[in-house]
């Protein structure tokens, strides 16, 4: 994990929150997904360090963002392992930048030292969750179980009665505001100074 020390204080704090939001049933799903996939790469073994060292060379990312476009063109040109720290930070970048161009929302997208340090790991989830959602929806992507990640339009069909509808087009609703309380006693026209006597 590159070479920082111990969090103390206000810095410890906030690492225990980042680390209380990573979640390993998400992340068996994850790499049971990238495994299939994209064919052939052997999954992690349980546990976050695991998985960060799984995805931190950036070489799983690049074939998994080249499995969801046509096959010869993939967005990652070169996905051969590196020992070398600045070659795998660009390869996790090489697929940030392929992520986005896919549809991911910038806001969604994790930070290369989130991925490369460890730091936070959750947010490496939550890409990976929603890079998996849009291929299931742009039908790209290998779809196993369809409860691995969620559908995006899920209808909310209500039947109500004619009378029950008639009734709700006499209501005011709260965010239309109301004019209860509401007066112009004490108001002064604009310019004029206010009269004390």
């Amino acid at each position: 994990m590159a070479n920082r020390g111990p969090a103390y204080g206000l810095s410890w704090e906030v690492q225990q929150r980042i680390d209380k939001q990573y979640d390993p049933e998400l992340e068996q799903i994850l790499t049971q997904w990238i495994s299939a996939q994209c064919g052939g790469i052997q999954s992690p073994e349980p546990g976050k360090e695991k998985f960060q060292e799984w995805l931190k060379d950036g070489t799983v990312l690049g074939k998994l963002i080249n499995s969801l476009y046509p096959k010869g063109q993939g967005p990652v040109a070169n996905t051969k392992p590196s020992d070398k720290a600045f070659k795998q930070m660009e390869q996790i970048s090489q697929f940030l930048r392929a992520a986005e161009q896919y549809g991911i929302a910038p806001t969604d997208i994790f930070q290369t030292v989130d991925l490369w340090e460890g730091k936070n790991m959750a947010c490496v989830q939550r890409t990976l969750m929603n890079l998996g959602g849009l291929a299931v929806t742009k039908q790209d992507g290998f779809v196993g179980d369809p409860n691995w990640f969620p559908k995006k339009s899920q209808e909310n069909r209500r039947d109500f009665s004619e009378d029950k509808l008639k009734e709700g087009q006499n209501v005011i609703g709260l965010q239309m505001g109301t004019n209860r309380g509401a007066s112009q006693a004490g108001m002064t026209g604009y310019g004029m100074p206010r009269q004390i006597l």
